[in-house]
């Protein structure tokens, strides 16, 4: 297992030897010119829930299934990461919701050959990769300690995991150590190539809604806290700081801005991390509707086995607990219904609006522990669901939850800079036009960034220029000729 050792040593001095930023794409996948029903939408989303809630219960990682019914205003993230040696492109979601990062092996049974997104998909190959390194079931990261699936050895003394959902879907495969090559930004113009070895999922068989081709990605880029996603792991290494952020363009093209790393803006608000919860669980203490708190017994937002407040990026609108959700429609009609027509349609409020939803419908206040509000415009809580009568209908976004978990989506989440603090267990949030550019903190180790616009202060442009000695390197590469490492 030496080499493997060397490659891990190579790959940890090629990040400390650039202090920098990293060049990720993030696209959004949606129909440009279809129209979809709420009911798809909401259909979608109750898939994902039922198996996160059974993660929550029973240890099952909740892997997003790709859904092709959003519409045009959110949508799926995806962004393009760069695997093995040569490197090759693969288009995985971007999923707050689970931990490991996993695409499509060459070997896969069952899996999709082609894709409804427009894009084109990609198979892992572990011998076309000279990099790559099955994980032995000896190997630290496959004891229970790590995970939360179901880990298996192979009769090759591989480490395999399988993921089983309610609805019968499924995928499985075998860990593999393999190099994630990025573009590292050492200024405003200047890239240069690094790498780092990472541990990620190869999917040798996928079932239920995993196979159809009309939602199919190349696999999943999980953000979540546990200890197998890829931020946990480059962190831990001192690689990337314990953060990362997003800003996701709600409108025209949508795609924005995926940063290892954090996101500067000086209206950016903070609230804590529930802690011990494995999502991102905040603390949602109140509501109000221009500029008036709802009457809402707080206990309903209290976080337990089976309740509380999640920041989900899987999800594709937003759903409050019965008790949150019956006063804040109430609130919203009774301030607009002198300027609209209210409605039902197919069992969702809606209104039928001749003017800008933005001069009619009041601002909503999400208030949240340590003082910290989340500011939602109109087209925040509310989806364009076509025309009738010569006038536009505008539904509610946000779906009643019959007790249980209130989660925001990308409804809320898009427009809006989201920081994930892990080092100091906090989110912080801003609106944000996401297709300007942003500013990143570097302050120690690196950043990764998409093809976004950066900027930097001045005070941390010099952190970009600190390199390692190649000297230095020299000496260790070749202290790794005389010294047999073993491969823990």
């Amino acid at each position: 297992m030496r080499a493997l050792s060397l490659l891990l040593v190579l790959g940890f001095l090629t990040v400390l030897s650039v202090a920098s930023c990293v060049v990720i794409p993030l696209e959004r996948a949606f129909p440009l010119n279809g129209r979809v029903e709420l009911s798809q939408l909401v259909a979608r989303d109750q898939l994902r829930h039922s198996r996160m809630l059974q993660g929550l219960v029973g240890g099952v990682v909740d892997f997003s299934v790709q859904g092709t019914s959003d519409p045009y205003l959110v949508g799926l993230y995806f962004t393009k990461v760069k695997l093995g040696s040569p490197p090759r492109e693969f288009n995985v979601q971007i999923d707050t919701g689970s931990d490991i990062l996993w695409v499509t092996c060459s070997s896969c049974t069952d899996c999709p050959q082609s894709s409804g997104l427009g894009i084109q998909l990609s198979l892992f190959d572990t011998t076309s990769s000279s990099s790559a390194r099955m994980v032995p079931c000896s190997d630290p990261m496959c004891s229970s300690e790590y995970q939360t699936t179901a880990t298996q050895c192979s009769q090759s003394n591989q480490c395999s995991y399988s993921f089983q959902y309610g609805d019968g879907s499924g995928t499985s495969g075998y860990y593999v150590a393999d190099m994630l090559s990025f573009d590292a930004v050492m200024g405003q113009s200047s890239i240069a190539n690094s790498s780092a070895l990472i541990v990620f999922g190869c999917s040798t068989y996928q079932s239920g809604d995993l196979t159809k081709t009309d939602k199919a990605v190349d696999g999943i880029f999980g953000f979540g806290r546990g200890d197998l996603s890829v931020i946990s792991q480059l962190s831990s290494r001192g690689i990337t700081p314990r953060v990362f952020s997003h800003c996701l363009k709600g409108d025209g093209s949508g795609g924005g801005i995926m940063v290892l790393g954090a996101i500067m803006e000086p209206s950016i608000v903070y609230s804590p991390l529930v802690p011990s919860q494995p999502h991102y669980n905040l603390m949602l203490q109140s509501i109000a509707v221009n500029g008036q708190l709802l009457q809402i017994d707080p206990s309903v937002f209290a976080t337990s086995s089976n309740r509380g407040t999640i920041v989900d990026s899987g999800t594709t609108l937003a759903y409050l607990v019965q008790e949150a959700y019956d006063p804040f429609v109430i609130a919203i009609t009774a301030t607009v219904s002198p300027s609209v027509t209210p409605t039902i349609s197919k069992g969702n409020q809606c209104y039928l609006v001749a003017a800008s939803v933005s001069q009619i419908f009041p601002l909503v206040s999400l208030n949240f522990a340590s003082g910290a509000s989340m500011m939602l415009k109109p087209e925040d809580y509310l989806i364009r669901s076509g025309f009738y009568d010569g006038a536009t209908m505008w539904c509610i976004g946000f779906q009643k939850v019959q007790g249980g978990i209130s989660i925001l989506g990308d409804l809320v989440l898009k427009d809006k800079i989201f920081v994930y603090d892990l080092a100091h267990q906090r989110i912080g949030w801003a609106n944000y036009d996401c297709s300007l550019s942003v500013n990143v903190s570097i302050t120690s180790s690196k950043d990764f960034i998409n093809e976004g616009q950066l900027s930097m202060s001045s005070s941390t442009k010099e952190m970009l220029f600190k390199l390692i000695p190649l000297s230095f390197i020299t000496f260790l590469i070749q202290l790794l000729e005389l010294v047999e490492f073993q491969f823990l």
